[in-house]
């Protein structure tokens, strides 16, 4: 057999361990190991050295064991046999793990018997070359991924069925919610496995429960099941129901109160419109009497004397007397224009006779000359009606009999009492002796 002279492995990394074909070598020879990657002699079936990442040359220096089987001559031309296994350190990821057959517990909630099947990944990392080489691999050539899984198979599914059993029931997981619990699930079963494997050179990295076959069907696991998504699907539905009428309550109590606010504002902006308008019109009115020279009592004054005028009954005179006679007492502070109305309004009933009346001073109306409405004469209107010398009450329009009298038969008032003078402000009734208005208090006027 040739004598080798350069050993290296530069497989995959889904190998654990590689034994070299190469058996015979020079004490010359080089090993090259990789990084991440050990390498272990083997003498006569015994495990002699290990070398760790870099170029090595095999000599009885480097390989001090080697003294005891070998007399080495000189020129260490002389070869010698042994074996050489390469171990990968890299973590093996992604190793696929699962129950052969179901697992039965009894569920610590509701306390029901039921199975489930449990499957997953790991990550394995060789940790002790010599014990791996010597518990697991023996005489093999190679070990790689899938045969670590079926060599583990039986030991795994040996440990791991207990270990799932208890680990649910210790930590009280309930099947219908350990989907939630699967991290820490999965790190419980990790911390349970981690001895085991290292007994055999191996770290267990991570693993993971990837999936839980539920018994899905079984008659007695869907009843529990309904049980238990009942009791949070009603109180859910409770919780719902109760949110929903509080929050309809809420917006219904927000809707009255806009309502409410809205109502009010336009009923103020309402009320403040009518009554800016009314002020408008009022202002504009009292502007308008201003102008025009006259203030709300003449204007009355001119309606009374216009509904006057327009009476059917006016035709009686002595009504007409006695109503102009009332108006020039009453205290409208009409005066001469009132007066001069009066006498146009009256001109048609008086047959033509301009001279109504005349406007005595200080407002007072005396009385007008009789006219013969029947086409008589005035003198033949009958002496008990008026007589030539009779008067009219300045003060309440009375026909007195006498002109000489000095006091009203009707009213009672002296007939020669000075006149009542009138504000030219408001138009209310002032005495002689008074220089104010008692009403508006506007100076009397001279």
């Amino acid at each position: 057999m040739a004598i080798a002279e350069i050993i290296k492995y530069e497989g995959d990394n889904t190998t654990f361990v590689w034994k070299s074909p190469q058996e015979d070598f020079n004490t010359k020879t080089q090993l090259i190991v990789h990084e991440s990657q050990e390498a272990i002699f083997f003498a006569n079936g015994q495990a002699l050295d290990l070398f760790g990442p870099g170029r090595h040359t095999l000599s009885t220096e480097n390989i001090p064991f080697l003294k005891k089987f070998f007399n080495i001559p000189t020129g260490g031309e002389t070869p010698f046999h042994c074996e050489v296994y390469f171990i990968n350190k890299t973590e093996q990821m992604a190793i696929k793990w699962g129950t052969d057959s179901k697992v039965q517990y009894m569920d610590p909630v509701y306390k029901f018997p039921l199975t489930v099947g449990v499957s997953g990944e790991m990550t394995l990392r060789v940790c002790d070359s010599r014990k791996l080489l010597i518990n697991v691999v023996g005489t093999e050539k190679v070990l790689t991924q899938s045969q670590i899984t079926t060599n583990f198979k039986s030991f795994l599914m040996a440990r791991i069925k207990p270990y799932i059993a208890q680990s649910m029931m210790d930590r009280e997981i309930n099947i219908f919610e350990v989907d939630a619990q699967m991290t820490e699930f999965s790190e419980d079963l990790h911390q349970r496995l981690i001895p085991d494997f290292d007994s055999y050179g191996l770290e267990l990295v991570r693993f993971f429960v990837t999936n839980i076959v539920k018994p899905e069907g079984e008659k007695q696991y869907e009843y529990f099941k309904d049980l238990h998504f009942r009791q949070y699907a009603d109180i859910r539905d409770a919780q719902i129901r109760q949110q929903t009428a509080a929050i309809n309550q809420e917006t219904e109590a927000i809707k009255t109160r806009i309502d409410f606010n809205v109502n009010a504002e336009k009923t103020r902006v309402e009320a403040g419109a009518m009554a800016d308008k009314q002020r408008i019109e009022a202002e504009a009115n009292a502007y308008q009497r201003k102008v025009e020279g006259y203030d709300y009592k003449t204007e009355r004054a001119y309606d009374v004397a216009e509904n006057v005028a327009n009476n059917e009954g006016v035709g009686n005179f002595a009504n007409a007397g006695m109503g102009l006679g009332m108006m020039g007492g009453m205290g409208f502070g009409v005066g001469a224009v009132v007066a001069d109305v009066t006498k146009d309004a009256l001109s048609p009933v008086l047959g033509g006779v301009s001279n109504a009346g005349t406007v005595q001073q200080g407002g007072g109306i005396s009385a007008p000359p009789l006219v013969d409405l029947k086409g008589e004469s005035p003198t033949s209107v009958p002496n008990e009606t008026r007589s030539a010398s009779s008067a009219v009450c300045p003060f309440c329009g009375a026909v007195l009999k006498r002109a000489d009298a000095k006091f009203c038969t009707s009213c009672g008032r002296k007939l020669d009492t000075p006149a009542a003078a009138y504000c030219s402000e408001c138009g209310a009734e002032m005495m002689p002796d008074e220089k104010f208005c008692p009403e508006c208090g506007h100076q009397k006027e001279d």
